[in-house]
């Protein structure tokens, strides 16, 4: 294996009335889709802009959906089917795989749309000295986790989607011993005041619609 280090961004299809539920009362199903497609792709264009390596394209369900193909002809990206189960399960699976192709890899979701390339590019150069990278949420989750060893315990026993999990995880890495780089505090697109805000603040110019 190469000192290499990829970028992976999970993303969900953007199927009106599965992607993005919790806008449909502001944008409606479609206006929710669309939206889910702009944080996508502002994702991918973060992780190209970061040049830390390459990046792959993580879809659920799966990789059929066209919005995935278009993806990967106009970002140049790979994609890969995200596994079954909740995130920790599917994060943890996709760790055991990159890493097993790449020395370090930085994970991201396709909602986080206040991580710019800079922030991406801060949390490979983390690992450098230090065993894992994250860029905690303000709803109490976290934004981006980076690590340069599989670490399957980290993603097993946090309570997913709740306030929690960050506090939760920073335990686990403390029982762990794995030396943790913090990186500043964002946000990510949950509900519609997220993304008005990120509207606001120029976030997805270019890609909003």
């Amino acid at each position: 294996m190469t000192e290499s280090t990829a970028v992976l961004v999970f993303a969900r299809a953007p199927v009106p009335g599965a992607a993005k539920t919790r806008l449909m009362p502001a944008l409606g199903a479609d206006g929710a889709a669309r939206a889910s497609a702009a944080l996508t792709r502002r994702a991918l264009r973060a992780a190209i802009e970061a040049g830390i390596g390459t990046v792959e394209l993580w879809c659920a369900p799966d990789c059929g959906h066209p919005f995935f193909t278009d993806c990967a002809r106009d970002f140049g990206v790979t994609l890969h089917a995200q596994s079954a189960g909740d995130v920790g399960r599917r994060m943890a699976q996709a760790f055991d795989d990159a890493l097993s192709r790449h020395a370090r890899v930085v994970l991201i979701g396709a909602d986080a749309v206040s991580l710019q390339a800079a922030d991406l590019a801060a949390a490979a150069a983390a690992l450098r000295d230090h065993d894992a990278a994250f860029a905690p949420a303000e709803d109490g989750g976290y934004l981006l986790v980076a690590l340069r060893s599989r670490q399957p315990a980290l993603f097993d026993g946090p309570i997913w989607g709740t306030p929690s999990v960050w506090t939760q995880t920073r335990a686990r890495l403390d029982v762990l011993g794995l030396r943790t780089s913090v990186l500043p505090t964002g946000y990510d697109v949950d509900h519609p005041a997220d993304w008005q805000r990120a509207l606001r603040e120029g976030l997805l110019e270019g890609d909003a619609c």
